[in-house]
């Protein structure tokens, strides 16, 4: 079975590569990398394809980028996301959290690719701005959250325990 991983900056990629150490061996991995992001390559433990494609929306020093921003971008993003869709030929796409998944999400919907959305665990308050759109939008097969009272907010949602 081939997994298609997506990787954030930090912590995203952190928990993701704990995962991946806990599903073991038996899978083939591909890994999907934001194209400024120059270290979360070099953790990876488990050896993969890696492809770089653009983050709609960025987080840098502090500040978040504009809907207006992240809406010229998401053209660009939804087609490199196409591309590495037809080279990895996925049997699902695993991400926990970062809005380079968005793209993604709407393509898995579309190609009919299982699709499993990990909430992150950095935030226990509240879902992150992808976790609350691929929620609303049912853009997830599989919806988990990090914190078992986020299931009282997000009832679609299944909890599973902490990756870190």
């Amino acid at each position: 079975m081939r997994l298609l991983i997506i990787l954030g900056a930090g912590g995203h990629t952190r928990q993701m590569l704990r995962l991946v150490e806990l599903l073991g061996g038996e899978y083939e991995y591909h890994y999907v990398v934001a194209d400024y992001d120059t270290v979360s390559e070099h953790k990876i433990v488990r050896p993969g394809l890696v492809y770089r494609v653009l983050q709609p929306r960025e987080k840098r020093q502090g500040r978040t980028e504009s809907a207006g921003a992240v809406l010229r971008k998401l053209p660009l993003a939804l087609r490199q996301a196409w591309q590495v869709l037809d080279r990895a030929q996925p049997d699902a796409i695993i991400g926990a959290g970062p809005s380079l998944q968005i793209p993604f999400a709407l393509l898995a919907r579309l190609r009919r690719i299982p699709h499993i959305f990990i909430e992150s665990a950095s935030r226990p308050e509240t879902l992150t701005f992808t976790g609350r759109l691929i929620y609303h939008l049912r853009l997830a097969d599989r919806f988990y959250v990090q914190w078992e009272h986020h299931l009282a907010r997000y009832p679609r949602a299944r909890y599973a325990g902490r990756l870190l």
